[in-house]
């Protein structure tokens, strides 16, 4: 994909001016703002400006072949950069792709058992250990915030924080039905069953404006589950808020009622928000016909076959055979680095 010159050099001239900028301001918002803007804008300007010397030592160089006594090493060399532009240029083209907002956010994950009753919360489970690996390798931090452990093992549902860098760009793929099919350790004729669960992902933003208002919100404050004990018997500390006008629900129940409002309202923003990009990614996927991001959290994505040792995601009908390193989380990013490069290229297709 060749990128114009006049292209490259509005984006190094508007590095340019922010780094002048930031010597020049003294307005704290402004700094933090250009701090942040300097940071997404560097590796932009440092590879556009690599293909610019590129470009011009070529242009050197072909200048140099109509002197005979250069012509021979300049041919050579102007051959080896003609040889490395066109990885160059993609590169510079990946770069300069429109970026989600959202990619350098954290995210709470949810996971909620499905269809197949027990096999399915024990399911949950293991996708759950799946994430919080691949999290590990990642050097993010998880951190619980609510679960449901199912009789069998495993949970009928749990949500956790996720941070670190880029944490919504890696994960942001996930959210829909994961299928498993495989022999339940429940199962006493040796039969295969196929169960579900549903991921969610949902970007931890710093400034959500969806028209948010407590106003369209319903607040009940119920007992408390758990074990038992004084606390959950005696208690309601449960906080359960429904936003009327969409009929989007959340519930806490950690034992501080106020720690339950406060992370209540802020999984129902998030929650809302999420709706909210649902809707506006598949207004844009309409026209694709590889909808990774369709914004249909209710779509099968996966499927997880285990008599096989097969992983299969239908989205992009990629398939690998190397199962139990994926649920292990050592291998998913074989997994999301697919996913993420077909929308790459996807995004590509849509600039030319």
């Amino acid at each position: 994909m060749h990128i114009p010159d006049q292209k490259l050099a509005q984006v190094v001239d508007r590095f340019e001016q922010i780094e002048a900028r930031m010597g020049a301001t003294t307005d704290g918002e402004e700094i933090v703002q250009l701090g942040k803007d300097y940071a997404e804008l560097k590796p932009i300007a440092e590879g556009v400006r690599k293909l610019q010397d590129v470009r011009a030592e070529m242009a050197d160089l072909e200048a140099m072949m109509d002197d005979p006594e250069m012509a021979a090493m300049a041919k050579d060399e102007l051959q080896t950069l003609k040889d490395s532009l066109p990885d160059l240029e993609h590169e510079v083209s990946l770069l300069l792709l429109p970026k989600d907002k959202d990619d350098q956010a954290a995210v709470v994950l949810e996971i909620r058992a499905g269809t197949g009753g027990d096999e399915a919360a024990i399911f949950a489970g293991d996708l759950f250990a799946m994430y919080q690996r691949y999290a590990s390798l990642q050097g993010w931090r998880v951190e619980i915030e609510t679960s449901a452990e199912a009789d069998m093992g495993g949970f009928k549902e749990i949500s956790a924080s996720i941070s670190g860098a880029g944490v919504y760009g890696q994960m942001k793929f996930e959210s829909g039905v994961h299928r498993v099919q495989r022999v339940p350790v429940t199962e006493t004729q040796g039969r295969i069953h196929t169960s579900a669960a549903t991921v969610a992902v949902l970007p931890e933003v710093e400034d959500i404006d969806i028209g948010f208002s407590m106003n369209d919100v319903r607040v009940d404050t119920l007992r408390a589950s758990g074990a038992g004990g004084q606390h959950v018997n005696k208690t309601d500390s449960a906080v359960r808020m429904t936003h009327e006008p969409t009929g989007t629900v959340v519930f806490c129940d950690a034992k501080s009622q106020h720690q339950n409002r406060a992370n209540a309202e802020r999984l129902l923003k998030l929650k809302l928000y999420d709706i909210e990009k649902a809707k506006q990614d598949a207004e844009r996927s309409e026209a694709r016909s590889g909808q990774i991001g369709s914004g249909d959290r209710s779509e099968r994505i996966r499927t997880y076959n285990y008599p096989q040792g097969r992983v299969t995601d239908h989205r992009i009908n990629l398939t690998l055979y190397n199962l139990d390193k994926i649920v292990a989380g050592d291998a998913l990013d074989e997994v999301i680095n697919a996913l993420i490069t077909e929308d790459q290229a996807a995004k590509l297709a849509e600039m030319q």
